[in-house]
């Protein structure tokens, strides 16, 4: 599966599993990920696709400037990826049954 600049995607594999990350970068069959604090912007990390799992996209500001180019910082997309965490908490707590 080929990720885009900018999407959200949750760890399958590895000592990160189970976190979120957004895609910084995708080509022959790895994506390069950050997540602003144990993968900075600076560092990212290379990740097989086939060990990462696409959830969605989002709206922030942040992650709206990550794809067009521009600059970014590691505090903007912690509070993206909080804030995306947050709500997908929100839509799934609606769903359960009580």
């Amino acid at each position: 599966m080929a990720y885009t600049k900018g999407e959200i995607v949750l760890s399958l594999k590895g000592h990160d599993a189970g976190k979120l990350f957004c895609v910084l970068d995708a080509r022959d069959g790895f994506a390069v990920i950050a997540d602003g604090k144990g993968r900075k912007l600076a560092t990212p990390k290379r990740k097989r696709e086939s060990h990462l799992k696409g959830v969605g996209t989002s709206a922030h500001p942040a992650i709206v400037r990550l794809q067009r180019g521009e600059g970014v910082s590691d505090r903007a997309l912690r509070r993206a990826l909080a804030a995306f965490r947050d709500s997908e908490q929100t839509s799934m707590e609606g769903n359960q049954f009580v």
